[in-house]
């Protein structure tokens, strides 16, 4: 009994310290545990592995996708701002020089406008009239950006409301009195600036001025009631100025016109 005991106590100490197998003095092989057990540990390592990558890829991917987030917020935050500053800075400007701001807009607008004609009329060959544009922006800088300015606090002053009503008004008094006055005047300068006299400048007024005054009537009142309706005083010329752009376009084309053709008896008069 006692020689089989420390026997079984040999064999322990034995699987306890080799990595190989060890044989039964009978012969039998006897599996070791322990090599098993690292076996197992063996083939779960690189579950492990994968494990960790896959933890250290979703951490990575988050980490990422916070930045790029704060960086688009970040972004869209500045973008706003450099927005909001724009406007309040314009805002500032028509307070303390409102006719200023608002003529230097207007000339803007005009330097555009003009450009984006002669762009679309323009022969492959050509070049573009700075002169012609010169012409433009002096108009839109002396002439149409005060009496826009002075028009729309006037138009303010006689109906105060925005109701639909009152803007119905204004649109009335646009198309009756301002917008042909100011189409004669525009014709007029810019007839004059190109050399015609007062018979020319007549005869281009017969022949431009009804077209002009019936396309404008097919555009400007929508234009009109938003403005009147929707848009405080202080910004109704820049947003009259918006609208005028594709109008304008329109405007510098037929100025451009060649001169209208007078009867003899008109030049002897």
């Amino acid at each position: 009994m006692n020689a089989a005991f420390r026997r079984n106590a040999t064999i322990t100490r034995l699987l306890q310290s080799h990595h190989h197998p060890i044989i039964d003095p009978t012969g039998a092989p006897i599996l070791l545990r322990t090599q098993a057990q690292h076996s197992k540990a063996y083939f779960r390592a690189p579950d492990f592995i994968r494990r960790s990558t896959r933890e250290y890829e979703h951490s990575s991917s988050s980490l990422f996708s916070s930045r790029f987030s704060s960086s688009s917020s970040s972004s869209s935050s500045s973008f706003c701002s450099s927005k909001i500053w724009l406007v309040d800075w314009y805002l500032g400007l028509i307070k303390s020089r409102p006719v200023l701001t608002k003529s230097i807009t207007s000339s803007l607008i005009y330097i555009a406008a003009d450009l984006s004609s002669q762009t679309i009329a323009l022969p492959s060959s050509g070049s573009y009239d700075f002169l012609r544009t010169l012409r433009m922006a002096g108009y839109g800088m002396v002439i149409l950006g005060p009496t826009l300015h002075f028009w729309f606090n006037f138009m303010s002053m006689l109906f105060p409301k925005r109701d639909l009503f009152s803007t119905l008004k204004k649109m009335v008094m646009g198309q009756a009195l301002y917008g042909p006055a100011m189409t004669v005047v525009f014709f007029s300068v810019n007839a004059f600036l190109q050399g015609e006299n007062i018979t020319e400048v007549v005869a281009r007024l017969k022949r431009d001025l009804l077209p002009t005054m019936i396309n404008g009537a097919m555009y400007w009142p929508i234009c009109d009631f938003i403005t009147f309706r929707f848009i405080p005083v202080q910004l109704q010329p820049l947003v009259s100025n918006s609208f005028s752009y594709l109008w304008t376009v329109y405007m510098t084309y037929m100025a451009s016109l060649e001169k209208a053709t007078t009867s003899p008896s008109r030049l002897t008069q």
